[in-house]
């Protein structure tokens, strides 16, 4: 009687031994960054919206990398958006000295302005 390895190797795939069946030895690759706020965001969209696509990103075990990817992409849009409304629409440092008040109140709709482009850019496609 031949006695079964308790692994083996066929097509690329590495399989274990458990019981009397061989399962294919799977790992999920290791992912450390943070999905942060665009990422959970965009996870969510593809839960409601696209349940193929996000099924399948699970189940090749890249769903964590594509959305800390996603979400490093769009904090820098984000600071690229609003650097550059800040240089259009003439909101400077010497502004913040003068009037904080409207300071605050100009940075705020620049970055909700930006947020929204943001959003239906990168998040919600």
């Amino acid at each position: 009687m031949e006695k079964l390895k308790e692994r083996i190797t066929e097509n690329g795939i590495d399989y274990i031994l458990v019981g009397d069946y061989y399962i294919p030895d799977l790992k999920l690759p290791e992912e450390n960054r943070p999905i942060g706020r665009y990422g959970r965001l965009h996870r969510e969209y593809l839960k409601q919206e696209h349940p193929a696509r996000y099924s399948s990103l699970i189940l090749t075990g890249t769903l964590w990398t594509y959305l800390a990817d996603l979400n490093g992409q769009a904090e820098e849009r984000l600071d690229l958006i609003i650097e550059q409304m800040k240089a259009a629409e003439g909101v400077t440092e010497e502004l913040k000295a003068r009037n904080q008040l409207e300071w605050v109140g100009r940075m705020n709709n620049i970055r909700n302005r930006a947020e929204e482009i943001i959003n239906s850019e990168l998040i919600y496609i």
